[in-house]
């Protein structure tokens, strides 16, 4: 038995016949029916009724598709998986992120499992990282909110709640946690209005008759950072990406109900069955289990 007879035995009974076989296995007929009758002769075994100019399965015949339609089903499913594996062994994805933190054991493991693959990461806001990606200028974004859904393939991240942080040797360092109320006192450092957490802030102070003085604007998280650091004002932040590894800086809780923010990643639906998108939000499940 050989694997080209049991090949031509499958196709012809998968297609009805000797020709269509020939044709879907780019040989002649003759050759498709000396492959069969090799087959039967070895075996002694009649694997097709032929009577009346029909191609029909005898019972050996049905048992023997049986078994060849699980030979050539793995062989199938293993083509895939090779052919998978080759195409994320090169190649390319650019994540766009309002912060990267909410991914960096994503981006860990991935890595570890694709090292062919060469990740860039810019960094935006959640308008920014919406246009971005329907831009076609990066295939994956992280943001905090996302208003409509709609176009995009949405996976939640985390859910970590708003806070303040302040220079040490700021004069509100040594509070447990900070009103809305007693921040409009201080001088705040804020965000571009396309931040969705400034968005947030500035909803909850409206909701409670609370006006908020922006001494400073800034674009991107480390600016304002750098700037409460050095004494410039109170900054915001999600606990998640606040982290503790910079001595000059402590965090500062916001009395009352909090202010959460969901993070998401996210490509455009259209998208989302390409193997690179697939492989990293395949990996985002994955770390989240």
């Amino acid at each position: 038995m050989r694997y080209v007879q049991l090949r031509a035995f499958h196709h012809v009974a998968m297609a009805g016949g000797f020709s269509k076989a020939a044709q879907a296995l780019h040989l002649t007929q003759p050759a498709i029916s000396d492959q069969v009758r090799r087959l039967e002769e070895e075996y002694d075994v009649a694997l097709f009724s032929r009577s009346h100019r029909q191609v029909v399965l005898t019972a050996a015949g049905r048992r023997l598709l049986a078994l060849t339609h699980r030979l050539f089903g793995a062989e199938a499913e293993a083509l895939d998986m090779l052919q998978e594996e080759r195409s994320l062994r090169s190649g390319a994805l650019r994540i766009v992120a309002d912060s990267v933190h909410h991914v960096l054991d994503v981006l860990t493991a991935f890595r570890e499992r694709h090292p062919g693959i060469q990740i860039s990461i810019s960094r935006g806001n959640t308008g920014s990282v919406v246009d971005t990606l329907i831009g076609y200028d990066a295939e994956v974004g992280v943001l905090g909110e996302l208003a409509d859904d709609r176009p995009f393939e949405v996976l939640p991240l985390n859910v970590s709640p708003i806070i303040a942080f302040a220079a040490r040797s700021h004069p509100a360092a040594g509070r447990k946690s900070l009103s809305l109320e007693e921040l409009e006192a201080w001088p705040l450092v804020l965000r571009e209005p396309g931040s969705r957490t400034r968005q947030l802030l500035e909803q909850r102070a409206a909701e409670r008759g609370v006006a908020l003085h922006c001494a400073v604007e800034a674009e991107g998280r480390e600016a304002v950072r750098a700037i409460v650091a050095a004494g410039g004002g109170i900054g915001f932040v999600s606990a998640a990406e606040f982290g503790d590894d910079d001595p000059a800086l402590v965090r500062l809780p916001l009395d009352g109900p909090p202010l959460a923010m969901q993070e998401k990643l996210i490509c455009l639906h259209e998208r989302r069955n390409s193997k690179t998108i697939k492989a990293f939000f395949d990996m985002a499940r994955a770390t989240r289990t």
